[in-house]
C-alpha cells in the first residue's frame, strides 16, 4: 500500500503494516527525483548541444510553432521523466523481498 511499510514482528514472523512516516516519504521521493533531475540536465545539455530545437520542431510538428525555449524545456522535462522512472524501478528493484511478496502489496 502507498504511504505504509511492512515490519515483521519477531514472534510470528508475519508481516505487520507500520504506516511510512511523511518524513521517509519526503526522503524516498527526494532520492528519486533530485539524482533525475541531474540526470536529466546532463542529458539535455548533451543533446541540445548536437541537436537545434527548432530544427526538431519542424521535424516532428511542424504546423506547431515551437520556440527554442519551448524545446528546451520539454526536452528537459522529457528527460526528466525518463530519469525519474529510471531512478524509481531502481528503489523498486532494491525494496526487500518479505515486503513485496507479503499479501498487503509493497511498503
Amino acid at each position: 500500500m502507498a504511504g505504509e511499510r511492512t515490519t515483521v514482528s519477531a514472534s510470528r514472523q508475519t508481516p505487520t503494516v507500520a504506516p511510512l512516516a511523511p518524513v521517509a516519504f519526503a526522503q524516498r521521493l527526494g532520492a528519486i527525483l533530485w539524482p533525475s533531475f541531474f540526470a536529466a540536465g546532463v542529458a539535455t545539455a548533451v543533446f541540445f548541444a548536437y541537436v537545434d530545437p527548432l530544427a526538431l520542431a519542424n521535424i516532428t510538428f511542424p504546423r506547431v510553432g515551437i520556440g527554442r525555449e519551448l524545446g528546451y524545456t520539454l526536452g528537459f522535462f522529457m528527460f526528466w521523466l525518463c530519469t525519474a522512472s529510471s531512478s524509481l524501478f531502481t528503489w523498486i528493484l532494491l525494496l526487500p523481498a518479505a515486503g513485496v511478496n507479503s499479501p498487503d502489496g509493497p511498503p
